[in-house]
């Protein structure tokens, strides 16, 4: 049995155009492509696919998952560590689910609130070793300094733009809008103009970002609230700006 590009990217919850980038870099080559051009990929190719994705919500980049397919690595000791970020995040939210109902709990009261039952499980340094294995040590050090340094209000006004951002990107998709038009790019600049707090990004890094928005379902539920298929659209609209306005350098 055997599935066109369409298909395979439709259950997989990506794009025909990030399948061929794939292919172009060796990761994922079609199990045959027909005389109308199409590709194909049969059950091997999806078992492939699967890994690659898993591997991409493991915090790898694409060079990394390569080398991990190139080695031929074992598939149960890769999915025992996608069970395991799994569970890890299963454990934070339901942490945050207490947290959220005891304060519900102690307002409704009249209680008093103790901080470490507040913002029990919303500890952003529990994201240190995966971006380090990301993006390196020095860019969590930095970003992290940078975040310590904020007051309570420069955070919440960081986080409220992020918010508007993508409820824009929500609503630029319920209104049909394409990733590449006019409107859509210009809210990817205001993205990339709020990812430059600390630094001007580079192209690869904001295609890495949004592949990540679409890989990890922390990232895809959050831009998904604002409308099914939301993370992919902002993938693929931060995606189309930083290959025409960013560089490497």
């Amino acid at each position: 049995m055997e599935w066109s590009i369409q298909e395979i990217a439709k259950k997989a919850g990506t794009t025909s155009r990030t399948l061929r980038h794939y292919g172009e870099l060796g990761l994922l080559a079609p199990s045959r492509v027909g005389g109308n051009g199409y590709r194909y990929y049969d059950q091997d190719a999806l078992i492939r696919l699967q890994r690659i994705l898993l591997l991409r919500e493991l915090g790898l980049g694409l060079p990394a998952i390569a080398q991990a397919l190139e080695g031929q690595r074992d598939t149960a000791a890769a999915l025992r560590a996608h069970l395991g970020l799994l569970e890890q995040e299963r454990e934070r939210i339901g942490r945050q689910i207490a947290s959220v109902r005891t304060t519900l709990d102690r307002t409704e009261k009249g209680e008093e609130l103790m901080a470490e039952e507040v913002f029990d499980g919303f500890d952003h340094t529990r994201y240190e070793e995966e971006v380090t294995q990301r993006w390196g040590r020095e860019a969590y050090e930095k970003g992290d300094r940078w975040w310590r340094s904020l007051s309570a209000q420069e955070k919440k006004a960081f986080q409220d733009r992020q918010l508007a951002i993508a409820r824009d990107f929500g609503q630029a998709l319920k209104d049909g809008l394409a990733p590449d038009s006019d409107e859509v790019q210009a809210i990817a600049q205001r993205h990339c103009e709020w990812l430059s707090v600390t630094a001007a990004p580079t192209r690869s890094y904001v295609i890495g970002l949004g592949e990540m928005y679409v890989a990890d379902p922390r990232f895809t539920a959050n831009y998904d609230r604002h409308g099914d298929g939301t993370a992919v659209f902002v993938r693929d609209a931060i995606t189309m700006y930083a290959e025409r306005n960013l560089s490497d350098d």
